[in-house]
């Protein structure tokens, strides 16, 4: 993790958890085909999947799950912990597919679901296809038979989790969800929807601390990645978006009583023809929540909606918020080295919480044009700073 007094590279992370496991335990094997999975693309591959985690969790040995090329046809799984294996990889190099029928995978809330696991990498050159256009379909026909559909990959308290390599594609929901887990690292994942795929969120954080995403691509129809209630400890670095809603705090104050966001880093990042660049959003309801602690660091926009947002005034619909201002508490937010194009005029806007106002917000190094001209800024109910060049010219 990149965290203060570890310099470790994150792509040794992998390595150094498949080196220590072969190091220090025997490593038994356990090959999905042996199973009775099928690599044909038509035969049900699910029990054979199921199999192949029970006798890996049953393992005394550090246990080692490969997928071979080919296609594999799977329905919704769970793998649950408490495993005697003192750690797990799954090498993928194959394509997972979804069934045709959207709904077999639409009514359950995941399709590949670790709960409670520790230990657990997934690694390897192959793809989940959650085949999520259909269900797509059905939602924009304004249908109320559709499903909500499932998150392709989800991880719920569950520690020391690797993800590495892997492709989803057109997953009916979120992509990845990591929710109440510790210590995950995320790396050279590609993730790829269509730009108006509705809730197809790539990267979902949430009630979870030391989370690393490096080095990853994400084209999608919702946020590129989603920071929620009880984050800490997040570190993301080169990754790419757009399509897609941007890198969002939030939403916030859905609840009441809720968890803060603190101590989030996200630098070195590009967005093309996104809504947003680097948001932070809350409903406009009290809650007990808070941001503090973030830092978005050397960012290129590219035509992009809304490159710098803050918004404490969100009310979709006008449902449950009309005549409400956040309880959220938003403090300490940096921004530096942000450049580009804005493809609206107000590049900048922190709309805050007429109770609750933003402070401690700084602007250092921005240069945001729009349409090779001079941007605006709007601020509401916010306290900061501007250093050095800004542009457009900050209303802090």
């Amino acid at each position: 993790m990149k965290l203060p007094g570890c310099n470790l590279p994150g792509i040794m992370v992998v390595v150094f958890v498949m080196l220590s496991i072969n190091s220090t335990s025997a490593v038994t094997k356990f090959n999905v085909l042996n199973f009775g999975a099928k690599p044909n693309g038509r035969t049900d591959s699910t029990d054979g999947f199921l199999k192949a985690w029970n006798a890996a969790c049953g393992s005394a040995d550090s246990s080692f799950i490969y997928v071979p090329k080919g296609r594999y046809l799977v329905g919704s799984l769970q793998f649950k912990g408490k495993c005697r294996s003192p750690g797990i990889i799954i090498r993928i190099d194959g394509t997972i597919v979804a069934p045709l029928d959207y709904g077999v995978l639409g009514k359950s809330r995941n399709w590949f679901s670790f709960e409670g696991v520790t230990g657990v990498s997934i690694i390897g050159a192959g793809a989940f296809d959650a085949k999520g256009p259909s269900l797509w379909a059905c939602k924009a026909s304004n249908s109320n038979s559709c499903p909500s559909g499932a998150t392709t990959l989800s991880f719920t308290n569950s520690n020391n989790i690797r993800i590495n390599g892997l492709m989803s594609l057109n997953s009916q929901m979120f992509h990845i969800v990591i929710n109440g887990c510790k210590n995950v690292h995320i790396q050279g994942v590609k993730i790829i929807a269509a730009g108006d795929s509705p809730n197809t969120d790539g990267i979902h954080v949430q009630m979870s601390t030391d989370v690393e995403i490096l080095k990853t691509s994400i084209k999608t129809g919702d946020d590129c990645i989603s920071i929620g209630p009880g984050t800490k400890n997040l570190w993301v670095e080169q990754v790419t978006c757009g399509p897609g809603h941007g890198i969002s705090i939030g939403s916030l104050a859905k609840d009441l009583k809720e968890d803060g966001v603190q101590n989030v880093t996200v630098k070195k990042t590009t967005f093309s023809n996104t809504q947003n660049g680097l948001r932070i959003k809350s409903w406009a309801r009290p809650s007990t929540g808070f941001v503090e602690g973030v830092q978005f660091t050397d960012s290129v926009m590219k035509n992009v909606q809304n490159p710098i947002v803050i918004d404490q005034n969100y009310c979709p619909r006008n449902e449950n918020c009309p005549g409400q201002v956040s309880g959220v508490k938003i403090k300490d937010i940096i921004y530096t080295d942000i450049r580009g194009t804005s493809s609206t005029p107000v590049a900048i806007k922190f709309d805050c919480s007429t109770k609750n106002p933003c402070t401690g917000i700084k602007l250092q190094n921005v240069n945001l044009t729009y349409l090779k001209k001079a941007a605006q800024s709007y601020c509401s109910n916010v306290v900061g700073k501007a250093v050095d060049l800004v542009r457009p010219d900050s209303c802090l």
